[in-house]
């Protein structure tokens, strides 16, 4: 049978998380292709890779995070790739359940699960965060509104709810160009979000947590949150939705929600 999913572990430097990641992949109920893709080649990766036996994919090309990822999705050739974080781990249905979700679809341009956040290894599976946005995308729960333009940019024009290592990427309902933008770094998801809402086609939401994203100060959104990049960004995004004067509102409210990445 033809392989229709994939996983490519985006994998940077010298990650202590990298192997319960990939454990967790290899460890799914549905079993699909797990490579892992990296612009930082070196021991530690390779050591993994010969140890689980998996392929590596390094980027000779251009750098960055949304390099990294566009890299990362040619990678894989099916028709779904789900952009493994390195940090965070996958529940052992997680493809089963993305998978069951895509084959109902009629045209999908991406799908994606809830999740909780895990911190000194212990799961947080609901806090203030978390519930915001689960409300966020309770629309999407509703099976006529999954293909609403409206309503996906209804959603994403208060932030992104959307997490981002929870998302398959379905490639044949996606355009020709990157689908990740090189002037970003933090909100680099969101605004692939917000370019594929105009499409035709369906967000599809799981409401499971079937991802657990690993909070920790060395990861790349705390450092980008430190160095205060982050709010500017915000503000670059909510410009493509709301007028300026709502825009710094939002973007003030939105700020307090990067406390949930702080130690």
């Amino acid at each position: 049978m033809k392989e229709k999913h994939t996983f490519v572990i985006c994998a940077y430097g010298e990650s202590p998380y990298l192997e319960e990641c990939i454990c967790s992949l290899l460890n799914q109920k549905r079993k699909s292709p797990v490579l892992i893709a990296t612009s930082t080649p070196n021991e530690h990766i390779e050591r993994l890779a010969e140890k689980y036996h998996l392929q590596v994919k390094v980027n000779q090309g251009e750098k960055g995070i949304s390099a990294d990822w566009n890299f990362a999705c040619s990678c894989a050739d099916t028709p779904y790739v789900t952009l493994a974080h390195q940090d965070d781990l996958y529940e052992p249905d997680y493809s089963e359940n993305i998978l069951a979700f895509l084959k109902k679809a009629k045209h999908p341009l991406i799908a994606f699960t809830d999740y909780c956040e895990l911190r000194d290894g212990r799961k947080t599976e609901t806090n203030e965060l978390l519930r915001i946005k689960r409300f966020l995308l309770s629309p999407l729960k509703i099976k006529g509104l999954q293909n609403s333009k409206f309503v996906r940019r209804r959603i994403l024009s208060v932030g992104s709810p959307i997490c981002c290592p929870s998302v398959t990427l379905v490639k044949e309902h996606l355009p020709e160009q990157p689908v990740f933008e090189n002037n970003m770094k933090s909100n680099v998801d969101w605004q692939a979000w917000e370019k594929l809402s105009k499409l035709k086609g369906s967000f599809i939401y799981c409401k499971k947590p079937l991802v657990a994203h690993r909070i920790h100060e060395d990861s790349e959104t705390s450092a980008i949150i430190a160095d205060n990049k982050r709010s500017d960004e915000d503000e670059v995004m909510f410009s493509k939705f709301w007028p300026k004067f709502i825009v710094k509102i939002l973007v003030k409210f939105y700020a307090k929600g990067q406390d949930s990445n702080n130690m």
